[in-house]
């Protein structure tokens, strides 16, 4: 017999005190060993790890409240400028958090989508009812080609290219913070400034070539977002990153469509 445990916490159990005699061990069978071998081995979601399916699932639902929101937005186009101004900082905040954070990402989503529901509705007003599915179906048109070139590896993100077209946003960016610029000061007219401006005599608005530029920036941004998702499942990040990438998809979906937007209210000024 073992002697007793000294701890106090395992003196009065027998399970701890009760000596084990050899026959008492218990020695699996060989169908006993079958049987567990013969099990299936935990999935990427019973280990928490990033899975396609699960990732689609929460873009999916972003998206969902994306609508909703844009239905609202729609119907009561004055929350356009707030939800612009919430969206923004909501944004910045996601792309800085180094967990993703899910209500955030829904938060902004639905915010986002008043935006975009609010500015399609002013757009719509001033160029024509047309002008919001014609963006719609060109904005998924981008989408599908994009996905389609990177699912056959004819596509795909590199640092050279990042490097560029990180810089290229940026030069985007300033050009953007001018024209606004210009635009609240007078100096420049039009509904959209600079870009409303013809390219000599071609009459071809400036703003439809810098377009075109954007809307490549947009779908390379696009190709980052599939790469991430793609590098997360293979190194079996954690599933929450899966919310991390249903935010970039939104962000650059969103992008995309503004610019064709943009693009086409140009050509009906």
């Amino acid at each position: 017999m073992a002697a007793a445990s000294s701890n106090p916490a395992f003196r009065n159990s027998s399970a701890f005190n009760t000596a084990i005699k050899p026959d008492a061990i218990f020695t699996p069978s060989a169908s006993d060993l079958n049987e567990q071998f013969g099990r299936p081995s935990a999935t990427p979601t019973d280990t928490g790890r990033m899975t396609y399916e699960d990732t689609i699932v929460k873009i999916v639902i972003a998206f969902g409240l994306l609508l909703v929101g844009a239905a609202l937005g729609w119907v009561v186009p004055v929350l356009a400028l707030p939800a612009a101004i919430v969206g923004l900082v909501l944004g910045l905040v996601n792309s800085f958090k180094k967990q993703p954070s899910r209500a955030l990402i829904l938060i902004y989503s639905a915010v986002e989508g008043i935006f975009v529901g609010g500015i399609s509705q002013i757009f719509a007003t001033q160029f024509g009812q047309d002008i919001v599915p014609m963006a719609v179906f060109g904005t998924l048109g981008v989408v599908a080609v994009t996905l389609a070139l990177f699912a056959s590896g004819k596509v795909r993100a590199s640092k050279r290219a990042t490097k560029i077209f990180l810089v290229a946003l940026l030069g985007y960016m300033a050009f953007s913070l001018v024209n606004l610029v210009l635009q609240l000061t007078g100096v420049v007219g039009g509904a959209q400034g600079i870009r409303s401006m013809e390219i000599g005599n071609t009459g071809i608005p400036v703003g439809a070539v810098i377009g075109i530029f954007v809307v490549l920036l947009a779908a390379y941004s696009l190709v980052m977002d599939f790469d991430m998702i793609k590098t997360g499942v293979q190194s079996g990040a954690p599933r929450i990153f899966g919310w991390q990438a249903a935010f970039g998809i939104v962000v650059t979906v969103v992008w995309l469509y503004l610019e064709i937007l943009r693009i086409i209210a140009l050509f009906r000024e």
